[in-house]
């Protein structure tokens, strides 16, 4: 049976994700109750980083950043579905995303980067998308991506 979130994925035109490989030694993510932390996920897929960094302050390298960020959330999702036991719709509220940004210094435009994250999430869960949120410039992330994302959801009984 296919979650109404997965649908409202499919309508969009997405999908999650296959399996792959951690790149580090750690959990996807860890449940303590209804809580869900997931780890941090960058914009990989089929197993190579799709949007290198740093990010360019333009509005191309925004754009292609904010799509890196999309990635990034569909990542999460397919992880967070694992956290749910294939059901998304046992989601009830998404709490909070980090969001990384891989940028030379004075960068401005971290928050609308993660944005591409923020609205997937918003997109897929309504008004139980909206979080709490830190959109951050780093110097340098996992395989050279230009973003990377962590998320804590909230899940129903």
């Amino acid at each position: 049976m296919t979650s109404q979130v997965e649908k409202r994925l499919g309508a969009l035109g997405l999908e999650l994700p296959s399996n792959w490989t951690p790149r580090g030694q750690f959990l996807p993510f860890r449940k303590d109750g209804k809580i869900v932390y997931l780890s941090g996920q960058i914009c990989e897929w089929d197993g190579a980083v799709t949007h290198l960094g740093p990010v360019a302050d333009t509005p191309e390298g925004i754009a292609a950043a904010r799509e890196a960020a999309k990635i990034c959330a569909l990542n999460l999702i397919y992880r967070l579905r694992e956290a749910c036991d294939g059901d998304l719709d046992r989601v009830d509220v998404i709490l909070r995303l980090g969001g990384f940004v891989n940028c030379t210094s004075a960068f401005p435009s971290s928050p609308a980067v993660i944005n591409g994250a923020t609205e997937l999430f918003i997109a897929l869960f309504g008004d139980d998308g909206w979080h709490a949120r830190t959109a951050v410039g780093v110097s340098g992330l996992p395989g050279n991506a230009s973003v990377e994302v962590d998320a804590i959801v909230r899940l129903k009984n």
